[in-house]
């Protein structure tokens, strides 16, 4: 912004953006799938520029106004899920916080976020959301064997097909913690990688991860790695179906962590090697299309969580 323009009117400004912003994201198909990504920035700059209560009341401000030209509970989810995570994120800038503080707290906001919009959709329609996606998979599930069926399909097949859609159903719909926790990471990464792009062509310090191949994790994922397998075992084998739910998200939250850390230890030994970038992209290719090499690279990536395998093999050889 031009230093003649005032923080009023750099507020206001910011303000109609986070707006239109909005509308796009609501009303544009496709696109507004990405411009949603975009709404944390106005209010970042904005916390980063004149502080969090600027940055807070712009952003209940732009919810008021989404309220009212879409509807509440829309502009409630995207100004949680995009917004409170903006503000957060310029905190952190005006802290002079360091990359993988300023990350975790946009995470942290994040996921809280998407507890907190859950419970108000839930509380706000009176109905289970969780269930009610299920119920419409299940449904699209039916549809799709019934085609099947007018094909001519053996009803064999489809019979055995139906047996296995209920237990997955049932498996999804315990793995919603996680999912939810998923959706938290991809939203922290559209808002970093957004800011990251944006920040420097205002002139605004956006500091910088550390390398991939330099990311470690902490040991503990390794022991709920463990914990969860237990958990699970327990569950299953004494119907213990709060504990066995319970097991399978921290296993896989977990084994998730893992597989970053095992490709950020693959990148360490690509880069030991000078493994050519073409070759690099091969390789990943071939671990995403195979479910046993990405599982063996989760588990060395938890393994080395505790052993630290670029400490012990890669330390003054270079």
């Amino acid at each position: 912004m031009s230093k003649s323009v005032t923080p009023t009117v750099e507020g206001g400004l910011l303000v109609a953006i986070t707006v239109i912003l909005g509308l796009v994201a609501v009303y544009v198909p496709l696109l507004g799938m990405f411009v949603e990504f975009f709404c944390a920035l106005p209010p970042a700059i904005l916390t980063t520029r004149q502080g969090v209560g600027k940055g807070i009341t712009a952003l209940v401000v732009a919810s008021v106004l989404l309220a009212v030209l879409i509807s509440p509970l829309l502009s409630l989810r995207l100004m949680l899920s995009f917004g409170a995570g903006g503000v957060v994120l310029g905190w952190c800038l005006r802290e002079n916080f360091g990359a993988v503080k300023v990350f975790f707290a946009v995470l942290v906001t994040s996921s809280a976020a998407q507890v907190t919009t859950l419970l108000l959709l839930i509380f706000a329609l009176d109905v289970n959301l969780i269930e009610t996606q299920i119920e419409m998979i299940r449904e699209s599930f039916a549809e799709s064997f019934a085609l099947y069926e007018s094909m001519g399909v053996e009803a064999e097949r489809i019979a055995e097909a139906k047996e296995q859609v209920e237990p997955a159903l049932q498996t999804l719909a315990s793995l919603i913690p996680s999912l939810m926790m998923v959706t938290a990471l991809i939203n922290s990464a559209a808002i970093w990688l957004t800011a990251h792009w944006i920040f420097p062509k205002l002139q605004m310090r956006m500091p910088t991860l550390p390398p991939f191949a330099e990311w470690r994790f902490p040991s503990l994922f390794l022991y709920t790695a463990i914990i969860g397998g237990l958990g699970m075992y327990w569950g299953v084998t004494r119907g213990w179906t709060g504990i066995q739910e319970l097991s399978l998200n921290l296993t896989l939250i977990s084994i998730l962590i893992g597989l970053v850390q095992g490709l950020a230890l693959l990148s360490a030994v690509f880069d030991r090697y000078k493994v050519s970038k073409l070759l690099r992209r091969l390789l990943y290719v071939l671990l995403i299309l195979n479910m046993f090499l990405l599982q063996l690279v989760a588990i060395t990536g938890l393994i080395d969580m505790v052993f630290d395998y670029r400490k012990r093999f890669f330390k003054g050889r270079d």
